[in-house]
């Protein structure tokens, strides 16, 4: 029991002390001819720094990045990589409290750290909180499938317009996609299984961005219809940024959309339910070993927004859309070179949904069946269930823009800046640090900006209702 205690928490509690144990010396030199014990799970972390670097990059980057060259439209290039540069720098401080608060306690599940730190309401919360959000993502990047690859199929097969059959059917796509691809992978037993098709989906990405940079020089501005661009320009809300200039870039630009820019660019490194997951299946890890595997994919993530955003901001300037990809349909619907890239953003989204499905699994798992070892019947039964419940709505619901920008407003800023602050703050033992320390301090202060994302965020949604206009750039 004393041995419990010193590792901040009892057997009452609902932990198995030697679990916090094994926790503790992972940190420590192991002696040479000694193998490690198993830890947390029932397999030995076996995935590689660089598999792991793939998965925690594949789960940071989101639909949202065909939104961040509108959102530089309404900042300014100067502007927009200083709010860059500093949401990249406190996602990667978000990272740390949620590590540190994890070694402290010898707990690799978020849903667990909750308990650790508010008991049951605690995991319950954070549990709820990371499916919400997950199934969000899943269902956004559904979303891109049911509307983009129809017209994907229609321009490949040179149809003017659908006519009707059923491979030019949405609904039908995405549960052909969702039974074909995405299910056999959320199938994995273990999230570093997924290390490839994650790899292979950033690749997508990159060749989405070649493809951005490339085009900057192939695109005139204005484009040849101008007088087509900017009647359907105004004739949205969601593409007006307000600058008035459609050719000449911004450095910094302040207008009503500005600020509802920076939570679309707070949630683009939202990836803490997958953080943990890939910290117990990583190789030989540790806390220092799994923070430079988080801020390389931060850095990676944040090199390809920042390039991304910047080569389409100057190649439409005051014309890009709110989703640059029908951006490039106005410059030549039927270009080849854009149907590939829309074919391989479509390939780099569908490749998402298991590594994001995965965390839901888990959190569902440490609700439900928190002292349950592994069964098959039950992993395979969950991911089924989610499959079936994220096609429901991206079939049925006919826009869930509103729903999910709710959830996105109120739970992207809980996982990034809250829970990791008072996680933190509740956590780490007053012995080792008193509760008006200088470390304890900054991660309430942090769980603070968090709560004032979430404030900023839903207050442009209401304003959004109120006035009928739609300035969201994208999300994650």
């Amino acid at each position: 029991m004393e041995l419990q205690k010193m590792n901040g928490h009892s057997r009452d509690d609902g932990f198995d002390g030697l679990e916090a144990m094994t926790e503790h010396e992972e940190f420590l030199p192991h002696k040479a001819g000694v193998k490690k014990e198993i830890q947390f799970t029932d397999f030995e972390g076996k995935t590689s720094f660089g598999m792991s670097i793939f998965n925690l990059s594949n789960a940071i980057m989101g639909s949202g990045i065909l939104g961040l060259a509108y959102a530089m439209s309404n900042t300014g290039i100067v502007l927009f990589i200083t709010l860059l540069v500093f949401i990249a720098i406190l996602s990667a401080y978000s990272i740390h409290l949620l590590l540190k608060s994890a070694g402290v306690v010898g707990i690799r599940a978020y849903e667990q750290l909750g308990n650790r730190a508010f008991g049951p309401p605690g995991k319950m919360l954070a549990g709820c909180i990371i499916t919400v959000h997950n199934i969000g993502a899943m269902s956004s990047y559904l979303f891109i499938v049911k509307s983009e690859l129809p017209l994907v199929i229609q321009a490949f097969l040179s149809k003017q317009e659908n006519t009707g059959e059923w491979f030019l059917n949405g609904n039908f796509l995405i549960i052909i996609v969702s039974a074909s691809v995405i299910l056999p992978l959320a199938l994995m037993k273990q999230l570093g299984y997924l290390g490839y098709t994650s790899g292979f989906s950033l690749s997508c990405m990159v060749f989405f961005l070649i493809s951005v940079i490339y085009k900057k020089f192939n695109i005139p501005c204005p484009l040849e219809d101008k007088q087509t661009n900017i009647s359907h320009v105004l004739g949205d809300h969601s593409f007006i940024n307000g600058t008035g200039d459609f050719c000449e870039a911004k450095y910094f630009t302040i207008n009503p959309q500005t600020a509802y820019t920076i939570p679309i660019l707070a949630f683009a490194f939202v990836c803490h339910p997958e953080v943990l997951p890939i910290y117990t299946e990583l190789r030989d890890a540790t806390k220092k070993r799994m923070q430079t595997v988080a801020n390389f994919s931060i850095l990676a993530m944040f090199v390809m927004y920042l390039l991304t955003a910047l080569f389409g901001y100057l190649t439409f300037f005051g014309a890009v859309e709110s989703e640059l990809l029908h951006t490039y349909n106005r410059a030549g619907a039927l270009d080849v070179h854009v149907l590939c890239v829309r074919l391989a953003v479509l390939v780099a989204v569908t490749l998402t949904v298991p590594v994001v499905l995965f965390p839901i699994r888990r959190a569902l798992l440490q609700i439900f069946f928190p002292n349950k070892p592994f069964h098959w019947a039950i992993h395979i039964g969950i991911a089924l269930g989610l499959i079936f419940i994220v096609n429901l709505l991206v079939i049925f619901v006919p826009s869930i823009r509103d729903i999910f920008g709710i959830i996105g407003a109120t739970s992207a800023p809980s996982l990034i800046f809250i829970l990791p602050g008072i996680f933190y703050v509740r956590i780490i033992p007053e012995e080792q640090e008193p509760l008006l320390s200088r470390p304890k301090i900054q991660a309430a202060l942090f769980a603070a900006l968090g709560f004032i994302f979430m404030v900023m965020s839903l207050s442009f949604i209401i304003i959004d209702w109120v006035t009928g206009e739609s300035r969201s750039g994208g999300g994650h």
